[in-house]
């Protein structure tokens, strides 16, 4: 197989439109047995500031050992600025090196979007270098795939 068939692929914040405040859903990922992570963030129509928590906060990737408890930031993992009220149709990405130390489940911290019209994201985690490679399209995180 090659490398894209040996990735895994974890919709983190689905395609949703946001004003003023979080987004409605901020999955984890389970990163265990990966030796890469890269979480994109793919943008629509934006008309606001995205940012993490607030919208003066950059977007980040955070860690923790439990799906429930307290996440804290991984080390560098953080775009160099918030998402520009005018980044329509742009992609973002944050790369994280699994082979250092990292805990098992990974996030965005808390997606937020400022007070205007609304920017439209998504944010997904693309696993790659797997250790075992995913044997099924639900282990890879796909309803179905074709490979042509």
């Amino acid at each position: 197989m090659n490398p894209v068939e040996n990735s895994k692929i974890v919709i983190l914040v689905p395609p949703e439109t946001k004003n003023n405040g979080a987004f409605t859903t901020n999955n984890y990922v389970d990163v265990s047995g990966f030796s890469d992570a890269l979480f994109l963030f793919a943008m629509g129509t934006t008309d606001v500031i995205v940012g993490s928590t607030d919208t003066s906060t950059p977007p980040l990737i955070e860690e923790c050992d439990t799906t429930d408890g307290s996440y804290t930031a991984v080390t560098d993992a953080e775009l160099s600025a918030v998402i520009g009220a005018g980044d329509d149709d742009k992609l973002f990405g944050i790369f994280v090196d699994l082979r250092k130390t990292h805990k098992k489940y990974m996030r965005v911290q808390a997606p937020t979007a400022g007070d205007s019209t609304s920017a439209a994201m998504c944010i997904l985690c693309i696993l790659s270098s797997p250790a075992k490679t995913p044997e099924t399209d639900a282990a890879a995180g796909f309803e179905e795939r074709i490979f042509a």
